[in-house]
C-alpha cells in the first residue's frame, strides 16, 4: 500500500503557492504557512515567458491566471534619441503575456483551494531542520516528509539550513506600479526606454492598466523616491509625459538583490523562489524560474522515492540554467545603468553590434525558450 506523503511549506507567495499545487497534483497533503494575516499582492505586472506559460499550464492556472492579459508581440529597448538599441518579436511558441501579478496570485489561490491544500495565515516559520521539521512563532513544531522555505530573499529558513553562500546588494532598484490605460497606448509592444543611468519599461498589461517599472541606481535619491518624483523623471525622459502623468502616489522601490545558495537543499529540506534564486528583473524571469524549478521538483520526487536523493538530482539538473539567468540578467542591469550619460551614444554603438549577435540572443532567451520538467 502507497503512503501519503506531506510537506509543510513556509511562505505563500507565488514560489510557495505553485509547490504545494506541484506536490498535490502528485497526491502530497501539503499545508502552507504565511506570516500575514491575509493572502495579498501588491499592484504591478508580471511578464510570463514561454517556460513559465506551460509551467503554469502543468500547474492548471494558466487560463485563469491570463484571462485579462495581453499577448506581447514586440519588445524593443529605445535609447535617448529613440533609437531601437533590440528588437524581439513573438510567435505562437515563444510568447510572453503580461497579466496583473493579482490575477496570476488569485489564480494560484483558487487552485489550491480546489486541490484541498491548507493555507494557514498569522502562521509564522522561525526554524526549520533538515530531519523535516518545521518550528512555528509560538513554539509548534510540524513534522513532515518534506519541509520548504519559500520564505523569500531574506529567507532565515534559508540561513537556518545553512544553505546561504552570499547575497548581494546591487546597485540598482526598482519602482514598479499600475497605471489607468488609455486607448491610445500601443497594445502589443513592450518599450522600454533608456535615458542615462535611469530606465523606464512600459508594458501593455490589460483593457484597463499598464505595468510601469522604473528603474534607476541607489545613488539616484529622486529617482528612487515614492510617491514618484513626476518632474524628475519628466526631465529625464520629456516626450513621455503621457505616461509619466498617470502614475499614482502608489508604487514599491526595491533594491535589487542576488542570492546565491550553497546548495537548495539540505537532508528533506529545501528552498525554493527568491530564497533560492533572487535576482533583478531585467529578463523578466524570475518568477518563470520558480514555477519551473517548483514543478520541477514535484517531478523528481515522483521519480524517486529517496527524498534527498531526488532533490539533489533536481538541482543537478535543474540549477544550471537559474545560475545561468542570474548571471545574465546582472549583466543587462549592468550594461543598462552603469554607463555615465557623457558615453550614453557608445553605450547605444555597444548594443546595436552585440545584440545582432546569435550567441548573445540565444543567452538572453536560454530560460523564455526551455521546455520545463513535468510539462507537455
Amino acid at each position: 500500500m502507497t503512503t501519503t506523503r506531506h510537506a509543510e511549506i513556509a511562505g505563500a507567495g507565488l514560489g510557495g503557492l505553485a509547490l504545494a499545487i506541484a506536490l498535490a497534483q502528485k497526491g502530497w497533503t501539503v499545508r502552507v504557512h504565511e506570516r500575514s494575516d491575509e493572502l495579498r499582492m501588491f499592484g504591478a505586472g508580471i511578464w510570463l515567458w514561454e517556460n513559465g506559460l506551460r509551467a503554469l499550464a502543468a500547474l492548471g492556472v494558466e487560463e485563469a491566471a491570463t484571462a485579462r492579459a495581453r499577448r506581447i508581440t514586440t519588445m524593443v529597448a529605445r535609447d535617448q534619441d529613440g533609437r531601437a538599441l533590440l528588437r524581439r518579436n513573438f510567435g505562437t511558441e515563444d510568447r510572453l503575456v503580461l497579466p496583473p501579478r493579482a490575477d496570476l496570485y488569485d489564480a494560484l489561490i483558487a487552485r489550491v483551494e480546489e486541490l484541498g491544500v491548507d493555507v494557514e495565515v498569522g502562521s509564522t516559520a522561525v526554524g526549520i531542520t533538515p530531519h523535516g521539521e518545521l518550528e512555528i512563532e509560538g513554539g509548534k513544531t510540524f513534522k513532515a516528509d518534506l519541509v520548504v522555505a519559500a520564505d523569500g530573499v531574506f529567507s532565515r529558513l534559508r540561513e537556518a539550513l545553512l544553505l546561504t553562500k552570499r547575497i548581494d546588494y546591487l546597485e540598482e532598484g526598482y519602482t514598479r506600479l499600475l497605471i489607468p490605460c488609455r486607448p491610445e497606448d500601443p497594445a502589443t509592444e513592450v518599450t522600454e526606454y533608456w535615458s542615462g543611468s535611469r530606465r523606464l519599461l512600459y508594458d501593455p498589461c490589460t483593457d484597463e492598466v499598464n505595468y510601469i517599472c522604473l528603474c534607476c541606481p541607489v545613488d539616484d535619491e529622486p529617482g528612487r523616491r515614492v510617491p514618484v518624483d513626476k518632474e524628475s523623471w519628466l526631465a529625464s525622459f520629456p516626450t513621455l509625459g503621457g505616461i509619466i502623468e498617470r502614475i499614482d502616489d502608489t508604487g514599491r522601490w526595491d533594491r535589487a538583490m542576488r542570492v546565491t545558495p550553497r546548495a537548495w537543499s539540505r537532508g528533506v529540506a529545501a528552498i525554493v523562489g527568491d530564497a533560492a534564486h533572487g535576482q533583478p528583473p531585467n529578463l523578466g524571469q524570475g518568477a518563470n524560474l520558480t514555477f519551473q524549478n517548483c514543478l520541477a521538483m514535484a517531478e523528481y520526487l515522483e521519480r524517486d522515492a529517496d527524498i534527498p536523493t531526488a532533490l539533489t538530482k533536481w538541482e543537478r539538473n535543474e540549477r544550471p540554467l537559474t545560475d545561468h539567468i542570474q548571471r545574465w540578467t546582472d549583466l543587462y542591469g549592468r550594461v543598462a545603468s552603469a554607463w555615465p550619460d557623457r558615453f550614453a551614444h557608445r553605450r547605444s554603438q555597444f548594443l546595436e553590434v552585440v545584440t545582432r549577435i546569435p550567441w548573445v540572443d540565444r543567452q538572453l532567451n536560454k530560460a523564455a525558450r526551455h521546455r520545463p520538467v513535468g510539462t507537455r
